[in-house]
């Protein structure tokens, strides 16, 4: 009897257990728009100036769950649908390139303008660590991959010239309307697969739903190891402003 009683008694225990688990777990859905860019980490001498730089639909949709340690600690995995585009326009001084021009193929380092378009839609699997600091303040922190879904690359080099091969090659001038500019396209060099590390908070507002901030961080560039073409390394660089319904 008394082994019966202390079985009831420890089935008891680990079901009141397992409810406190399951009311401290977290469910939300959230949206949100990113601004950013994918760059060097650092300017290089090789671009002079930014000229421009035009919002696009870098939009997030996305699911995640809480599950809690202990009353303030937890792990927050989920799934994100997103783009990380870029439009925008820079001045470069001798910046290495490889563009189409006239039906030919040319390679070597251009002074002038670049006008360049970056999208890459992505499915992302975050895996953060969450401190619950109250209520309705929580942080996050921790590694993410993406696989792109969609990408592009792509723009034009123009009022400007090109020297094939080195900086004291053979001089090409390109003019400032279409069909004197000069396009490339690097979108088959993408990485299809990319790491960084991200950081955000999330702020209960009003109910079950509230707004976040996160930042991401590229790790690994977005073209392959093996793409020289351009001398420096491009990360994705992002902040997303979002907003957020907790379900549960």
């Amino acid at each position: 009897m008394k082994k019966i009683l202390l079985c009831i008694a420890i089935f008891h225990v680990g079901l009141v257990q397992a409810n406190n688990f399951s009311d401290r777990v977290q469910v939300k859905v959230r949206a949100g728009y990113s601004i950013g860019a994918t760059a060097p980490i650092g300017i290089p001498a090789t671009i002079r100036s930014i000229e421009s730089y035009r919002l696009t639909p870098n939009l997030m949709l996305g699911a995640d769950v809480v599950l809690p340690f202990s009353e303030k600690w937890g792990v927050m995995t989920g799934l994100h649908f997103e783009n990380k585009g870029l439009d925008g326009e820079i001045t470069t001084k001798g910046y290495r390139m490889k563009v189409r021009m006239d039906e030919s193929e040319l390679e070597g380092y251009f002074t002038g303008h670049v006008r360049q378009k970056v999208r890459q839609w992505m499915l992302t699997l975050p895996i953060e660590a969450t401190l619950q600091l109250s209520n309705k303040l929580q942080l996050r922190g921790g590694p993410y991959v993406s696989v792109l879904t969609n990408r592009d690359f792509s723009g034009y080099a123009f009022s400007g010239y090109l020297r094939v091969d080195d900086p004291t090659g053979a001089r090409v001038d390109m003019g400032d309307t279409e069909g004197q500019w000069a396009t490339y396209d690097f979108t088959d060099e993408l990485r299809r697969l990319q790491f960084g590390l991200a950081a955000g908070v999330d702020w209960q507002l009003h109910g079950r739903f509230g707004a976040s901030f996160d930042l991401s961080w590229g790790l690994t560039g977005i073209h392959k190891s093996s793409f020289k073409t351009i001398e420096q390394t491009l990360y994705p660089i992002y902040g997303t402003l979002g907003i957020f319904y907790r379900l549960k």
